[in-house]
């Protein structure tokens, strides 16, 4: 989940850059397998808020590995 504001930042949905996909799947991964899930399919949602709009991204990214 993401916050802005203000657009002055820019939207909170853009803050979800690559770099940001490539750590939260790697954390994904990381809990997967300690915990015993193994490598299911897993979705990626993004919950932006800016101001007073809500957007809800489902399957936002795919896992960058």
């Amino acid at each position: 989940m993401k916050y802005r504001s203000n657009k002055e930042s820019g939207y909170a949905s853009a803050a979800v850059d690559y770099r940001k996909q490539k750590r939260i799947s790697q954390a994904a991964q990381f809990f997967l397998l300690r915990y015993g899930y193994g490598e299911p399919p897993c979705r990626f949602d993004v919950v932006a808020i800016d101001g007073e709009q809500i957007q809800w991204i489902k399957n936002a990214f795919d896992y960058c590995g």
